[in-house]
């Protein structure tokens, strides 16, 4: 047991996601990829739906994978491993493999699993699919220029919600919560989280025990975008700690049906905080912050949470 709790305090030394990439300075989903990749180990099989983590990962004929990788369509991924976990499954039972089943992890941005994807993902968790996917959420569809998605926050520009006289707060939409629409109406689902980049042992935690689950299980991580957030690439982390500390993000686990809140901050900051360091906000008017505070504020008492910041 004092063996098993030391591992989880400390991290991999080894690395599976390696140099060999072209993603932008201080790349949010890049960063929760090595976090990822150190904690499933070496015994993995990665897909990668069309999305950043697919092509500033494999430009020129390249990848930074030291395991097996698979690109899929941004449709489809939930689809794909379901045939990849079925046909390990059928060549272990015929015995025409003594290899050890593998961790089959699907790597999916915000659009390949709350948009486009969500189809393939819903059937593969309805199906019981021993299979972990995670979504990381950058809050746009960030590689074909920062359009929205379903993740994006309210009052966000983006090239498809831009500010403007008629519309001065710029996306109009709350954004999907997509770790609630998983938890219900999937049966067979084992094992489901939240996490942050900005918090990486709880991240390679929630990793490991997605991946000892036996079943379909769901991780969902934050994961900021300097391009597209317009804040400087040395505040990634930075960025990541003040979603949790103004409850914009919330971390949490549902394990076997089994709710637990995994990290609480000391004290919620004021939302203003968070947006304030991000050029995508910079339109935004009081009244339009009040409702951004609104919707953190309602975000932290699901989940438990007293709030403690007022929405004027």
């Amino acid at each position: 047991m004092l063996e098993e709790i030391k591992s989880l305090r400390k991290a991999p030394e080894e690395e599976y996601y390696v140099p060999g990439h072209r993603t932008c300075a201080g790349c949010g989903p890049a960063l929760q990829y090595r976090l990822v990749a150190k904690a499933a180990g070496p015994n993995t099989i990665f897909l990668g739906p069309t999305g950043c983590m697919y092509v500033a990962n494999t430009s020129y004929g390249c990848g930074p994978w030291a395991v097996p990788w698979i690109h899929a369509q941004i449709t489809n991924g939930g689809a794909v491993a379901s045939g990849i976990e079925a046909a390990y499954k059928a060549m272990i039972r015929k015995h025409k493999t003594d290899a050890e089943f593998p961790n089959i992890i699907v790597m999916a941005g915000d659009g390949g699993s709350a948009d486009i994807g969500l189809q393939a993902l819903s059937a593969a968790f309805y199906r019981g699919h021993n299979i972990l996917f995670i979504a990381y959420d950058n809050e746009s569809y960030a590689n074909t220029g920062i359009q929205t998605s379903p993740t994006t926050p309210y009052g966000a520009w983006t090239t498809f919600s831009p500010a403007g006289p008629v519309i001065p707060e710029g996306k109009k939409l709350m954004p999907k919560d997509l770790p609630k629409m998983m938890a219900h109406g999937h049966p067979e689902l084992k094992y489901l989280a939240t996490a942050s980049l900005a918090y990486p042992l709880d991240l390679m935690n929630k990793v490991r025990r997605g991946l000892n689950a036996q079943g379909p299980s769901f991780l969902y991580v934050h994961a900021p975008c300097p391009k597209g957030w317009s804040f400087p690439a040395d505040k990634t982390v930075e960025m990541g700690k003040l979603a949790v500390e103004t409850g914009m993000f919330q971390l949490y686990e549902l394990n076997e049906g089994q709710y637990k809140l995994t990290y609480q901050p000391k004290e919620i900051k004021p939302v203003e905080e968070y947006i304030k360091l991000q050029g995508r906000f910079s339109h935004l008017q009081p009244e339009h912050i009040q409702k951004l505070q609104q919707f953190a504020n309602g975000r932290l008492k699901e989940v438990g949470i007293e709030v403690s910041v007022p929405a004027q």
